[in-house]
């Protein structure tokens, strides 16, 4: 299989020969790494600012989806089996994070109290204002048959799901004055990091597996 038209589901592999002669599928790149990054520090701070589980969950799917699509981006002129090890180790480390946040929200549970509900659900919009920029941005590329828009654009609109859930959850946290809702949403998450951490792990194995 050539590397113009390989795909995987984890995204990190790209057709080399369209980023290369399309300017514009690298600059729509850029922009989804620049939305994703600094949205996600911005998140990670209100995360704490609102004492929110589900927004510091959130803000560690931003940044890990900036930081796949900035590899992807680094990674377009590497050798396959190079790509594979870094998928690899994305996944490995997207892992990791499902994993801490998990025993985060397990943690909190023994001590539960209610975040701030309105700075909650205000970063909870504007975070799916954000996915939604980054989805339309790549809309246009998803279907002409690079593996990687097309999968960045699907977490784009996964994670649009997630803010929706983000919304509800402090919209609940504001009427049952209780701390569940910020962290069943947040062990949702979670779950979706061990998920997406196991298809990345599973196909850069595979790939490393075949023949030379």
């Amino acid at each position: 299989m050539s590397d113009s038209n390989q795909e995987s589901g984890c995204g990190c592999h790209g057709d080399t020969q369209k980023a290369a002669k399309d300017p514009a599928y690298r600059r729509a790149l850029w922009i989804v790494v620049i939305l994703n990054v600094g949205f996600g520090l911005i998140e990670l701070v209100g995360g704490f600012l609102a004492d929110s589980q589900a927004l510091k969950a959130d803000s560690l799917d931003f940044l890990g989806d900036g930081s796949i699509t900035f590899v992807g981006l680094l990674a377009l002129s590497w050798a396959e089996r190079t790509r594979a090890k870094v998928a690899l180790t994305q996944g490995i480390f997207l892992a990791l994070l499902g994993v801490w946040v998990l025993g985060m929200a397990v943690w909190r549970a023994m001590n539960a109290v209610p975040p701030e509900a309105e700075l909650m659900g205000g970063i909870g919009i504007a975070a799916l204002a954000v996915n939604v920029t980054a989805a339309l941005v790549l809309a246009k590329f998803r279907e002409g048959g690079d593996a990687q828009a097309r999968a960045i654009w699907l977490f784009s609109r996964n994670d649009a799901i997630n803010n929706v859930a983000v919304i509800i959850a402090a919209g609940l946290v504001f009427w049952l004055e209780s701390a569940w809702p910020d962290l069943l949403v947040a062990a949702a998450i979670a779950v979706v990091f061990l998920h997406s951490a196991w298809e990345i792990i599973g196909d850069a194995r595979k790939e490393l597996s075949e023949p030379r």
